[in-house]
């Protein structure tokens, strides 16, 4: 059986069936192991590691504690107390709102913008050129707009990237994130621009690290996690080194990997010692790299993505920033595929109004008959209107070999 324990009831003996840290490389070869000595203890407690997932099949078990399928309903259910439709802020760029289906023509082109520029900059980075800020800062710009137009058109494709080029999008999707983020807090629009921009740049230390630590596919060795580390040192010293860049920007980029309970690197800093925009980083990012698939690992779905983030908030992020990124994401993100109790396939179309668990759907699958069916919308909401149905979990598109932009 898998069960939750804290890492301070780990003994010698016992199975860890994951160590729960998704959001950071741990120093270990493989993310399940027996524990044979004290120093492994001892090196668990270092990494940060306040919670892990015991198999006490395979070892000692912990009296009360509760299995994960136990601590995975309780989450859930949390969230589904906390996730309510998000007041749709002012609009203090005054630019007026359009449908998912027209943001997504322009998002495709900003999205693809934004990547040759975050490609090109970090180019120039490792040839040790000059850091173009003006070229981020521009399309930065475009996709604070876009955002303001509709909060979900390019959202919903930065979920859309290639295992191969994950640094440079990774780059612009916790952009996306950062932007959506401000825009759900309130922020001025100043402000939003300004942590997007932070945010487009927040790897750019990567620049510094060698290519083929940076590019190991596999499990990295403790020196070269000590060297990847380093990459957040890089990035504060090339953006300070910029004259005039906004001290929010940097904070972006140099605390995106501390942790509220202070287990984050480089400086170790606690609580509120992390600036907020440098708090809301650590969760976009964590966010994006978790649901992303890289060449060693298959990204996480939304839905286990959220309760992950939900989970970890407990110690190493700011719960109440937690609670305000689900609102903000919305426990069924615009442009994700699920599944219905019914049997239906359908693309999330609009979060709902009324209840982030009653979303409108647009539906392209019929798995009970195995077939595609010519598009149709449900809103959720309305039972009389055909909406009685009920989302039943998320679905991997590849698996069902459908192109969600191509029905958005």
């Amino acid at each position: 059986m898998i069960k939750k324990i804290k890492s301070e009831q780990l003994k010698v003996g016992m199975y860890v069936h994951d160590f729960n840290c998704g959001w950071l490389r741990h120093p270990f070869l493989t993310n399940s192991a027996r524990i044979r000595d004290d120093k492994t203890l001892e090196k668990i407690i270092g990494a940060g590691i306040r919670e892990l997932y015991i198999d006490t099949d395979k070892g000692p078990d912990v009296a009360g504690a509760p299995t994960e399928k136990e601590v995975k309903r309780e989450i859930q259910a949390e969230i589904n107390r906390i996730a309510k439709p998000a007041p749709d802020n002012i609009n203090k760029n005054n630019i007026k709102s359009v449908s998912v289906q027209e943001e997504l023509i322009r998002a495709k082109e900003i999205k693809k913008e934004a990547k040759k520029t975050v490609q090109k900059i970090m180019e120039d980075i490792r040839l040790g050129r000059q850091l173009e800020l003006e070229k981020a800062e521009h399309v930065v710009g475009k996709m604070v707009n876009s955002i303001f137009r509709n909060k979900d058109a390019l959202a919903s494709l930065g979920r859309i990237k290639k295992t191969d080029e994950y640094t440079f999008f990774h780059s612009v999707g916790v952009s996306v994130l950062m932007i959506s983020f401000g825009r759900h807090l309130g922020l001025d629009p100043g402000k939003i621009k300004t942590i997007g921009t932070g945010a487009l740049l927040h790897d750019i230390g990567k620049m510094k690290v060698p290519l083929e630590i940076l590019n190991k596919p596999g499990r990295l060795t403790e020196d070269e996690f000590s060297k990847i580390k380093e990459h957040v040192e890089h990035g504060r010293r090339i953006l300070q080194e910029y004259p005039g860049i906004d001290e929010v920007s940097i904070q972006v980029a140099a605390q995106h990997h501390e942790r509220f309970d202070g287990s984050g690197y480089p400086k170790g800093l606690k609580g509120h010692a992390i600036s907020k925009f440098g708090q809301m980083a650590a969760i976009a990012d964590v966010y994006d790299a978790i649901t992303s698939d890289r060449c060693y690992h298959k990204g996480m779905l939304p839905t286990e993505a959220l309760r992950k983030i939900f989970e970890w908030g407990e110690f190493h992020f700011n719960k109440e920033l937690v609670h305000q990124f689900i609102r903000c994401m919305g426990i069924y993100p615009v442009g994700t595929l699920v599944s219905l109790e019914s049997g239906l396939l359908g693309i999330i179309l609009d979060r709902g109004e009324k209840s982030l668990l009653h979303p409108t759907v647009r539906i392209v699958y019929d798995m009970k008959k195995g077939r595609y069916v010519t598009p149709y919308d449900v809103d959720l909401a309305q039972p009389s209107n055909g909406g009685g149905d009920r989302v039943k979990s998320y679905e991997s598109p590849a698996r069902w070999k459908i192109k969600l932009e191509n029905y958005l």
